[in-house]
């Protein structure tokens, strides 16, 4: 605008500039560019606007944007000048759109085909136009449109298009590190060139790479290290100087990236020594520029391998920091010094006095990063002057973030390097004192402890003096008119516990300091119940030392008013209190005993005690507890129950499939039933069954048979639909092993489990260091993790008590019933034979054993039929009992097509019993052997053929 002489622009605009800047007040300047808005609004809409029209218009756009106000009406037109053909409006468009748009915006889709374009432009400029876009619009979405034209541009000629598509490779990296993972190797290529300005660019992305992973750029200390040499020599020219330094910016980020690959590495640090001496020698400390060289490189010596010549000049440049008059300067030589405290603790001490110094600097900045170096530099020879003076700062303040976070640093210090427990003791009081309710809760329950269990184990008479100690100065500081709440709980727990027993205070004057406590803070319910189980506490160590216990008045009318008081914790409170009051000192030394606020409590979160009483209840039938975390497709614990007593149901059920009972009825029609009794269909075998179910008869009484029902036996089957299940285990009348296979292994695996998923309880690192600051490096904090142990042994136990004994009947039953797929209940074709199935042919056996047994067969049908029962247990593999000459009749029922075929019968080929037709059973077994050799399903061939097969 500027080289257009008189900025060329229309006498409109330039009232709007000097109308803003002469504005009296914020109202004004919002009615100038609220009327502006409305003007450009009206000119834009116009047709057959002039460019150079429109670019003035987009500039006011601009200035308009930049005040605050919304300019969005105008952003299309932004967008269509990016598309004209003349240099100057594209430029114009270009600076519009990335000021006014973000990478999110609707209207980004518009602009990539145009980035596209202009990125394959023979003019430069046009291009570096482009690519300023894509380093601000482009996102994760819109890289692979503009990727490969970005690589390809850097091998431009032109260095400043190699520039600024590093800077938009750069800008993928950071938007989508995938997307240009691939690409890595061009910044190292990049990191030769022969501009120090693509050079310079190319640090930038390498400095990222480099935070994710140092290892990778190992190879690369020496080139940076060259580079950085070439840049303290002034290799470069003249035009990369900056107040006569050289190329300070590519010095501060070279020191950054060495800073990365000398952590640890003392090779690598080894390589670095010689340049930054060199930088530290050659430096000007006389520019704002030159000190933040310097500044740089004291964070790169604090990082890399330590060298005693380095730490040195290190040390010196801090030194003039600090005596500098610049509040900035000053600030950088606490920061820098706070980094050497790290590596060389003795460097601080040189330089205490200037540190104090800059804690009477005015500069609030100065002073609280001055804290911050004064916590590191903290020993317990210079504790007392530190904290001293963080109180009193934390006192003049009044800004409760920073006031919260002295106030814990205070009280750090004061666990760490406390001279003594007198001064303990009083720098703690006047933290609670000033700091108030800002103070952590969990400040004052590590307060309270560290007054329970001391200092040592085994100075109780150091122990001891710092009790009475907190005693005398709560007492005293009670008499204030106002206290903190957090600061009023300690007071109350400390005079509860040890009020009486140094024996310097009575039990009356405690009593009536905690009743003035609770008539004092009577809004406050926490302070109150703290203040009555004080006395709870001073009238229980009275009673059990067989002193007679006066209750004041003012105790008694406290009492009194709890008692109906509406909070239902201050209301058990008194109570507790008034049945304490009425034990004997036996029943009190029991319920309350003396100094055992330190003690450690052993906690079964196990519950390893009620192991004998579960055990017992599982034997007798009650059901196993399911954890909340196993019972996902369970909606109510009430379905786990008993199938003896389960009814069925006609509505929905939830549960899971249960098991049916072993003797069903069919149901076949009355019309079809030659007699009154069937025999049971057998049951397939699964494979998590180990045990085979005894067939009962079903009673010949057929007004009983309405009551069972013919059910699939769905355990075996994957559930394909709903919610997964528990699967209640099944009872039967006569089958112990059952209740020992299907319900105890069920439960001890779901107990193992649910143990397996315990965390265990462990103490960690921070809070075993926090323990060790706050106790001295004591002993009784090891007790803790102890205690998590026995917790965990007790659980593991449990689980193994109730596991071990049915794991051996699993392992039986493993060897006893092999592995055998769940049977397709859908498919009704030829029966295929199992991994159980005999190797020799069962009619040949037959055949055999009826040789001898024709002639009794034959003589007496009865006695075939009750013998029967054999050859069924053999063709079926199940014991089947028949008790009278009807089952024949039945069996010969049960032959017929008609009723095999019916839903629900199980096919297998049936036999028929020679008393009911008069034939051999002999040649009986014969036809049915060629039956099955070859391969007749009787539900799918022709019945009569079928018939006459079997005679």
């Amino acid at each position: 605008m500027g080289s257009q002489g008189g900025f060329n622009q229309s006498k409109e605009f330039l009232d709007l500039v000097k109308s803003i800047g002469e504005a009296r007040s914020k109202a004004e300047e919002d009615r100038i560019v609220l009327s502006e808005i409305e003007t450009l609004k009206r000119c834009i809409s116009e047709p057959d606007i002039p460019k150079r029209k429109m670019k003035e218009y987009i500039i006011r756009l601009v200035y308009i944007e930049m005040l605050g106000h919304d300019a969005s009406f105008g952003y299309i037109h932004a967008v269509k000048m990016t598309h004209d053909d003349s240099l100057i409006v594209k430029r114009t468009g270009y600076l519009a759109v990335t000021l006014f748009l973000n990478e999110d915006h609707d209207l980004i889709i518009l602009i990539v085909n145009t980035i596209q374009k202009d990125l394959k432009s023979d003019n430069y400029l046009v291009v570096c136009a482009a690519l300023n876009a894509v380093c601000r619009l482009i996102n994760e979405e819109t890289i692979p449109a503009v990727l490969p034209q970005v690589v390809e541009l850097l091998a431009h000629p032109k260095e400043a298009v190699r520039k600024k598509a590093i800077m938009a490779l750069h800008r993928f990296y950071q938007k989508s590190p995938s997307s240009v993972s691939h690409l890595i190797s061009n910044f190292r290529k990049r990191l030769c060139d022969n501009d120090p300005g693509v050079m310079g660019a190319t640090l930038c992305p390498l400095f990222d790479l480099i935070t994710q992973d140092v290892n990778s750029y190992k190879d690369l200390v020496i080139s940076f290290v060259s580079i950085l040499k070439q840049v303290a020599e002034r290799r470069l020219s003249k035009a990369h100087d900056y107040h006569q330094m050289p190329a300070p910016f590519i010095q501060i980020k070279l020191l950054k990236i060495l800073a990365l690959l000398g952590s640890g590495d003392k090779q690598a640090s080894e390589n670095m020594y010689t340049v930054v001496g060199d930088i530290f020698r050659k430096s000007d400390s006389s520019s704002n520029i030159g000190n933040a060289v310097l500044y740089e490189c004291i964070c790169c010596v604090s990082s890399i391998y330590p060298n005693p010549k380095l730490l040195d000049s290190a040390a010196d440049v801090i030194s003039r920091f600090l005596k500098s008059d610049s509040h900035n300067l000053k600030y950088m030589g606490i920061d820098a010094l706070g980094r050497l405290i790290k590596i060389s603790p003795e460097i601080a001490e040189q330089h205490q006095l200037a540190v104090i110094d800059c804690l009477e600097d005015p500069d609030d900045t100065l002073k609280r990063k001055t804290f911050e170096l004064l916590y590191k530099m903290t020993k317990s020879t210079n504790v007392e002057v530190i904290v001293y003076r963080m109180i009193d700062y934390m006192i003049s303040i009044t800004d409760n973030h920073y006031k919260t976070e002295i106030a814990s640093r205070c009280v750090e210090l004061a666990e760490q390097f406390a001279p003594s427990n007198q001064w303990f003791i009083q720098t703690m009081n006047k933290v609670f004192e000033h700091a108030g309710d800002l103070v952590n809760i969990k400040v004052a329950h590590n307060l309270m402890r560290l007054i329970a269990e001391g200092f040592g184990e085994d100075d109780d008479n150091g122990d001891s003096k710092l009790r009475s100690s907190a005693v005398e100065s709560y007492l005293r500081i009670l008499g204030e008119p106002k206290l903190p709440s957090v600061f009023l709980q300690v007071i109350c727990w400390v005079l509860g516990e040890y009020g009486t027993s140094d024996g310097m205070f009575s039990a009356s004057d405690i009593t009536g300091k905690l009743c003035d406590v609770a008539e004092a803070y009577s809004s406050n319910e926490t302070v109150k119940a703290y203040a009555v189980t004080a006395l709870m506490k001073i009238y229980a160590f009275e009673i059990a030392a067989g002193r007679k216990v006066g209750m004041l008045p003012e105790c008694q009318s406290l009492m009194e008013e709890l008692l109906a008081s509406h909070s239902t914790d201050l209301q058990q409170r008194a109570y507790e209190l008034q049945a304490v009051i009425g034990l004997d000192a036996h029943a009190v030394e029991c319920i309350m005993p003396s100094d055992a606020s330190c003690e450690d409590i052993e906690v079964d979160k196990g519950l390893s005690f009620l192991d004998g009483y579960i055990q017992e209840a599982i034997e007798k039938g009650a059901q196993p507890y399911i954890p909340e975390s196993e019972r996902s497709g369970v909606l109510n614990i009430g379905n786990f129950r008993n199938q003896d007593h389960h009814e069925p149901s006609h509505g929905l059920r939830f549960e899971a499939y249960e098991l049916p009972k072993p003797a069903v009825q069919s149901r076949i029609p009355q019309a079809l039933l030659p007699s009154t009794e069937i025999v049971p269909v057998p049951e397939p075998m699964y494979p998590r069954e180990t045990y085979q179910t005894p067939v009962t008869p079903i009673p010949s009484n057929p007004s009983n048979a309405g009551s069972a029902e013919l059910k699939l036996r769905l355990d075996g089957v994957q559930q394909k639909w709903g919610r997964p299940t528990y699967t209640p285990e099944t009872s039967t009348s006569n089958s112990t092993s059952q209740k020992s296979v299907n319900g105890a292994s069920a439960v001890n695996s779901t107990r193992e489990t649910y143990a397996s998923r315990k965390p265990q309880v462990e103490i960690s690192h921070e809070k075993q260091k926090l323990a060790a600051s706050l106790f001295g490096g004591s002993s009784k904090p090891e007790k803790r993790p102890a205690s998590g142990h026995k917790v965990s042994k007790a659980s593991s136990h449990m689980v193994e008590k109730s596991h071990v004994p049915n794991s051996s009947m699993e392992v039986a039953s493993e060897k006893t019933v092999p592995a055998q797929p769940p049977p397709d209940l859908l498919d009704l074709g030829e029966p295929t034979a199992t991994s159980t199935a005999p190797s020799l042919d069962p009619f040949k056996q037959l055949e055999a054993l009826l040789d001898t047994t024709q002639d009794a067969s034959a003589a007496n049908g009865a006695t075939a039929a009750s013998r029967s029962p054999d050859v069924m247990a053999l063709y079926a593999d199940t014991p089947v009992f028949l008790h009278n000459k009807d089952d024949a009749d039945l069996l010969s029922g049960l032959s017929n097509p008609s009723v095999t075929n019916m839903p629900g019968a199980t096919a297998r080929p049936q036999l028929t019993q020679s008393s009911s037709k008069g034939s051999n059973p002999k040649d009986s077994l014969e036809k049915d052997a060629l039956v099955r050799q070859m391969g007749v399903n009787p539900s799918r061939q022709n019945p009569n053929l079928f018939k006459d097969l079997l005679g």
